[in-house]
């Protein structure tokens, strides 16, 4: 039980990056509020997805290595 705050951050991490790369115009909303001084674009909703998915993916290696 102790683990399952890793293993939801995994996941939500995940969800979100496959998200924004598949639907990046339902996202564009959300990066206009969060990009606030920038203007939020297309190249930049893919890059952040394309991080989160990296972020899922260190952070499973590191639930791995703690096991």
């Amino acid at each position: 039980m102790q683990h399952l705050g890793p293993f939801l951050a995994v996941q939500l991490c995940l969800a979100f990056g496959m998200a924004g790369l598949l639907w990046p115009d339902k996202f564009m909303p959300l990066f206009h509020v969060l990009m606030f001084p920038w203007a939020a674009t297309y190249r930049g909703v893919r890059a952040n997805s394309i991080a989160a998915i990296a972020l899922s993916f260190l952070l499973f290696l590191m639930l791995i290595a703690r096991f």
